[in-house]
């Protein structure tokens, strides 16, 4: 397995790529790999001729710094569990100076409203960082199609979109959520809790999945209620908050009685460790 560490070598084969008619597939990641990345990169592999996985910790995307000194790098770890799925894999692994040649910021985006909420309430300037190491990715592999999770569902929305302001050559390939046995959407965070929170955290998707099953049954409001009573009953848990919204606009959902697809959001947070998920509720 090849790891390259300079944006010139990418230019470089990515174009022998095209010149050989080869498809290629991306799936940027920031490392940590678990098997929602993995199934990610399987399906890369199943898709395309040639797939890159760039592993780059991308410091513009974090609000916390206590978050980004203890956010895992296992490189090693990493390329053992790309090699299980193909020897063929190419990996992009970049230094910060690599990505940020000249000062480590991020650039200003307008995502129209998609970024202001949420995640975006919560974590100042995330998805500017998001932004802007998308952007310099999927410029540099010009990729027929990259690959993004679910879990961050937020972040999806707001990568079309900024494929679609930038008019990005790569297809934007959603895919499903991997979850622990508890239910817990995998997240590289989740080894920063022991076992027992980890089976304890399955309250969250339980709860979204009897919302989504009695949806139509009550009021938005009390849905709201009935997360914010499942998170009471887990004193370990704080909800930071729980929405439901049109999934285009990310905007609050007032009713369920319109055509729009509605989602339901969640961000909770437990030792410092912040969870997110989210489910289609209709």
């Amino acid at each position: 397995m090849h790891i390259y560490h300079q944006k010139r070598d990418i230019v470089e084969i990515v174009s022998q790529s095209r010149a050989e008619k080869k498809t290629v597939g991306v799936v940027p990641t920031m490392g940590a790999l678990h098997q929602g990345h993995l199934s990610l990169v399987q399906k890369a592999c199943d898709e395309n001729d040639v797939v890159w996985v760039s592993i780059f910790v991308n410091p513009t995307q974090f609000d916390n710094p206590t978050d980004l000194l203890n956010y895992p790098l296992t490189l090693q770890e990493d390329v053992k569990k790309l090699q299980s799925i193909s020897d063929t894999i190419l990996v992009f692994a970049p230094s910060v100076k690599e990505m940020y040649p000249k000062k480590v910021v991020s650039q200003s985006f307008q995502f129209d409203g998609l970024d202001t909420v949420m995640e975006g309430a919560f974590r100042k300037g995330h998805f500017n960082g998001v932004g802007t190491i998308v952007l310099e990715l999927l410029s540099l592999f010009k990729a027929n199609r990259a690959y993004f999770g679910e879990k961050d569902f937020q972040q999806l929305q707001i990568i079309r979109k900024l494929s679609s302001q930038f008019s990005l050559p790569s297809e934007i390939i959603a895919c499903a959520i991997e979850r622990e046995s508890s239910g817990l959407a995998m997240s590289s965070r989740n080894i920063r809790m022991n076992d027992a929170l980890r089976k304890e955290a399955g309250f969250i998707f339980q709860t979204l999945l009897e919302i989504q099953k009695n949806f139509r049954h009550d009021s938005i409001d009390q849905y709201i209620k009935k997360m914010h009573d499942a998170c009471s009953r887990h004193p370990d848990f704080e909800l930071e908050y729980f929405e439901i919204v049109e999934e285009e606009t990310l905007q609050p959902a007032k009713s369920q009685s319109n055509d729009s697809v509605l989602r339901a959001f969640i961000a909770v947070k437990v030792n410092e460790v912040r969870l997110i998920d989210n489910i289609r509720l209709n």
